[in-house]
């Protein structure tokens, strides 16, 4: 016979596991959110005209008088890849930076002003489906670590641990709306954003991998919690059957 301490044992080891993801998935997320490595890659940039005696790869030397009449900048565009420069850049759900050509450092703009119009609402809708999500995250984490050092009973602890993974699973399902909605607007913003933004090649950065990632912990806590309430609920069904058969027996005097 398994001693009585083993399963209480178990259930902490269980609650411990479950608040473990859920903290992890709050520091993923809000990482992510506040970073701009969603989305990375290349934009093919026209070189600029050499401007005195400067010399290198980085600029274009045009022997003619008048450098900026409109047959010069047509002669730019319309000549081989050696006359335009790859810039890294890098996009987030709050701006878009890229590497600058004549110096060193980045150049930052607002992602928001560079999404279409007509898609500018669906990027609204991601921000505070991410916002939601961090704040059902937090909620869930206050109330996990409220079970495991705080709760009194085993009865208390249970419906604080009921209204947790209702927490939780709600937080994840936010999270999974908010990062698909972002990928859209990004793809469509790839398409129709304006023509000095839009990149040469691009992939999804680590931000985004790290979002996913707040997701996958994320869901794992909730499926954690849901088990954790289900097994004390099933423990309680047999703890109540054992002691009504106990009574049975006990009571049960032959009739003569």
């Amino acid at each position: 016979r398994m001693p009585a301490s083993i399963p209480e044992a178990d259930s902490r080891h269980r609650a411990s596991a479950a608040f473990s993801l859920s903290f992890l998935s709050l520091v993923f997320s809000i990482t992510a959110f506040s970073s701009s490595h969603w989305c990375e890659g290349t934009r093919k940039v026209a070189k600029p005209f050499c401007k005195g005696d400067s010399k290198g790869d980085l600029c274009i030397r045009f022997n003619s008088p008048d450098s900026n009449n409109s047959q010069a900048v047509q002669y730019i565009w319309e000549t081989g890849d050696d006359k335009f420069v790859e810039r890294n850049f890098h996009a987030g759900i709050w701006y878009s930076c890229e590497e600058t050509i004549s110096e060193d450092g980045e150049k930052c703009r607002s992602f928001i002003s560079l999404t279409p119009a007509s898609d500018r609402g669906v990027l609204w809708l991601s921000i505070v489906a991410e916002l939601l999500y961090v704040i059902l995250l937090l909620i869930g984490n206050i109330l996990m670590s409220v079970e495991i050092f705080y709760y009194s009973s085993v009865i208390g602890g249970l419906k604080i641990n009921a209204f947790s993974a209702v927490v939780t699973v709600l937080a994840g399902l936010l999270g999974m709306v908010a990062h698909m909605m972002y990928t859209t607007v990004f793809q469509m913003t790839v398409n129709l954003g304006p023509e000095d933004w839009r990149p040469h090649t691009w992939d999804y950065g680590w931000s985004y991998g790290l979002a996913w990632t707040s997701f996958a912990c994320c869901m794992a806590a909730a499926v954690t919690t849901l088990n954790k309430y289900t097994k004390t609920i099933l423990e309680f069904k047999h703890k109540r059957k054992k002691l009504e058969r106990s009574f049975k027996i006990q009571y049960n005097f032959p009739d003569h």
